[in-house]
């Protein structure tokens, strides 16, 4: 059997993306930058020419990781911050939210620590990702924000999938529609 795919185009770069099941008849197009160097370096330049002003850029630990990190670079900035999947050793004060993502079968936590925490506060902080769907990374790194004492100045990603595509507060390079198992799109 042929593996279902979909076309995308964004950034000016095509890419066949894998469809893969997420529900009994749903399923996503798994969009992955890593290994992609060509990709990550287009969306990242497009991302910036949309992006409101910011201090500093903050994603969850994810694929979106070296979105931001190519980010960060274009832009001249020498740092960016991760909210991490789960506490590290080396972090002290910890700030901690749940995230129940639909690329992930179980509650995760993200998690900054004091010294990210002291970086964000007072500062406007865009937060970006890969793919933006059900909004709940969003809005668990919304929440770490706000704990830390920092202003959203935006939310980005390449990729807006599902009832993302119809938000007016995400700002995304281009649509990706969720599938029934034969391929077709989901209206």
């Amino acid at each position: 059997m042929q593996e279902r795919t979909y076309q995308l185009h964004v950034a000016g770069l095509t890419r066949e993306l894998p469809l893969c099941r997420v529900a009994e008849d749903v399923y996503i197009a798994a969009f992955i930058l890593f290994g992609d160097v060509e990709l990550t370096k287009c969306c990242a330049a497009a991302l910036l020419q949309k992006a409101p002003a910011f201090d500093i850029l903050v994603t969850a630990e994810s694929k979106g990781i070296p979105l931001l990190y190519e980010m960060a670079r274009q832009a001249g900035r020498n740092d960016y911050i991760v909210a991490r999947k789960g506490p590290k050793l080396y972090m002290r004060d910890i700030l901690t939210t749940e995230v129940d993502s639909i690329t992930t079968d179980h509650k995760q936590i993200l998690c900054i620590g004091g010294q990210e925490a002291e970086t964000m506060r007072g500062k406007r902080i865009l937060i970006v990702d890969d793919v933006i769907s059900t909004g709940e990374s969003l809005a668990a790194m919304e929440t770490l924000i706000r704990e830390a004492g920092g202003e959203v100045a935006g939310r980005m990603a390449v990729l807006a999938e599902g009832d993302a595509m119809c938000r007016d507060d995400i700002r995304y390079l281009a649509p990706l529609p969720l599938f029934h198992a034969d391929g077709t799109p989901i209206a």
